[in-house]
């Protein structure tokens, strides 16, 4: 029992040392299926270890058009180097426009567009090349959102899993 409480304060002191973020970091967040598309990311230290996270995403496909302005709060921490881990949480708003062409929006009597809210928890690796001169980041995350939208969802709640790939400029 010793051993096992010895052993966990370590991992936690380990995996709790800060990462020294810097200032700004601006690029691109690339997401999966389920998310927006393309995204321009901007992120701001607020601390040694703290940042936000600023994401707009705009997506133009064949059955609708969209576009979401997402705020997150990260904690960063440093396993080694240039690598961090990091988790957060934030919320979106959004607004989508879609085709009555769609197959799944055939029999949908609202042809006018729909703003919708998200709740959004974002956790996941990033390695900095900044100890080699080089000031980029990347990043691969997962970000879970709990979307509120009237009309798109039985109940008006979904459930989306976004995987990207963000590559940053750090200055």
């Amino acid at each position: 029992m010793k051993n096992s409480f010895l052993i966990i304060a370590f991992c936690l002191i380990g995996f709790g040392a800060s990462a020294q973020l810097t200032p700004n970091a601006i690029g691109l967040r690339l997401s999966g299926e389920d998310g927006l598309g393309p995204e321009i990311s901007y992120q701001r230290a607020v601390g040694d270890n703290n940042r936000f996270e600023f994401d707009l995403g705009f997506r133009d496909s064949r059955y609708y058009d969209a576009f979401k302005f997402t705020v997150l709060y990260h904690w960063v921490y440093n396993i080694s180097g240039g690598l961090s881990w990091f988790a957060g949480f934030g919320a979106g708003i959004g607004y989508a426009d879609y085709d009555r062409g769609a197959p799944y929006f055939a029999n949908d009597p609202y042809d006018d567009g729909r703003v919708f809210g998200s709740l959004d928890g974002d956790f996941g690796l990033e390695y900095s090349f900044l100890e080699f001169d080089v000031p980029i980041q990347l990043a691969l995350d997962l970000n879970p959102e709990l979307e509120f939208m009237e009309y798109e969802y039985e109940n008006g709640v979904g459930l989306d899993l976004d995987i990207a790939l963000a590559i940053r400029y750090q200055f």
